[in-house]
């Protein structure tokens, strides 16, 4: 473990609950790019991964809540799309 990890995912993490607020309560996909969201989830898929084989410690847990919340901004963008495509049809 390197402290340097923990708070770069302490600081990444911070940023995933104001993206789902965002989705949840405005209800739009505009702005969001399900691209970007997918590949900084396949990103800590890999760190998960990493620390599973090679360097298993408690930082794990940070990558999996990282993991959990991107998740469920990508759940929500793809709400979101469904719900802009029914507002412009």
């Amino acid at each position: 473990m390197s402290i340097f990890e923990v708070i770069m995912m302490v600081c990444f993490g911070s940023a995933w609950p104001a993206s789902i607020y965002k989705s949840y309560t405005e209800r739009t996909a505009r702005g969001k790019s399900i691209a970007f969201l997918l590949i900084v989830f396949i990103g800590y898929i890999a760190g998960i991964l990493h620390k599973v084989f090679y360097n298993l410690d408690w930082v794990v847990s940070l990558y999996a809540l990282n993991g959990l919340l991107i998740l469920v901004d990508i759940v929500l963008t793809i709400r979101n799309s469904s719900l802009d495509q029914r507002a412009h049809s």
